[in-house]
């Protein structure tokens, strides 16, 4: 194992820790406050004005850590694990963008569903123009468990390709609506990603590494109760870091076992809405996201989070093992 694989988890948790320590008083300087949701749960209001955008910090760790200790494989010709990041990052700042609109109007609305949608599918298009033309995307899709891989027509497979990376970055933005959640589940999809790309897709680890030791991390400073929040800017990123790494490792069905958590939050939101259609203003669930509902229900947001992030392991667990054919 590279050596810089092993040290870029601990080398980008140490700079995200620091660098938090000196971003958290600059966003409050910045008067950089969330604004909550009127529709959302009353006790959430106590939460007006925590610092967000909070995710730059392991945006800055994670990105010096993989620049640093990835600059021998650039050297050799290997950037794969840049274009991960680079990938994120685009994402990170459409979500800056949005948070930024938010705090200058100090509402929750910062850029319409529409302007998120094209910018973000933009994005997914020129990635995956670069991976085609890199030669480090195929058109094969492979099927966990049934060790199956099915060639599509590039037209068909990159069509796919788009609805589900814009699809899973918004999931797991949807996922961070209370203190530590989408940091606790996506620090183990992370996990995952770094044991299952360390053997065969070494780039990939150092990118996955660097940012499980980042959102380890921030959990320090995101844990209940929050003393940041990472915004749309950090959970846009993730997004964009999850999908990307997994269509990198060419096992975009991955998603589906490791996303369990971030899948369940989009399904209640989806369900939600069109229940509300077809009943004329009944709800399903008691508040959506899934998380908000569970709130409603009596758990704390301590419970949550442990609870979600255990689904979200046992996911891994199953995708380790249907993937064993791969790696």
């Amino acid at each position: 194992m590279d050596i810089a694989n092993l040290v870029a988890a601990p080398v980008s948790f140490f700079l995200t820790l620091v660098i938090g320590k000196f971003l958290i008083p600059e966003l409050r300087k910045l008067k950089a406050g969330q604004e909550i949701r009127e529709d959302g749960p009353k006790w959430h209001a106590g939460k007006a004005g925590t610092p967000t955008m909070g995710g730059i910090m392991f945006i800055i760790g994670t990105g010096v850590t993989v620049v640093v200790l990835g600059w021998r494989q650039m050297l050799a010709g290997e950037f794969v694990h840049l274009y991960v990041y680079l990938f994120a990052l685009v994402f990170g700042l459409i979500g800056f963008v949005d948070d930024y609109r938010k705090v200058r109007q100090h509402q929750n609305e910062g850029l319409t569903a529409r302007q998120k949608f094209i910018l973000q599918l933009a994005a997914a298009v020129v990635f995956l123009s670069i991976m085609r033309y890199e030669g480090l995307l195929s058109n094969r899709l492979y099927i966990p468990f049934a060790d199956v891989t099915l060639e599509l027509n590039w037209v068909m497979y990159l069509a796919f390709a788009a609805f589900v990376i814009v699809g899973c970055v918004n999931a797991v933005n949807l996922t961070d609506g209370i203190d530590g959640l989408a940091t606790g589940v996506t620090f183990v999809v992370m996990m995952f990603f770094a044991g299952a790309t360390v053997a065969a897709f070494g780039g990939l680890s150092l990118v996955s590494s660097a940012l499980a030791g980042g959102l380890a991390a921030f959990f320090v400073y995101n844990c209940h109760p929050a003393k940041t929040f990472m915004g749309d800017t950090g959970s846009l990123f993730l997004g964009g870091a999850v999908a990307a790494l997994a269509f990198a490792m060419d096992m975009p069905l991955v998603l589906i076992p490791i996303g369990l958590i971030y899948i369940a939050e989009t399904a209640s939101v989806i369900i939600q809405v069109v229940y509300f259609k077809a009943t004329h203003g009944k709800r399903f669930f008691k508040m959506a996201p899934l998380h908000h509902h569970l709130e409603l229900c009596g758990w704390s947001e301590a419970k949550l989070v442990t609870v979600f992030s255990l689904i979200t392991l046992a996911g891994c667990v199953a995708a380790w093992l249907g993937i064993q054919g791969r790696i």
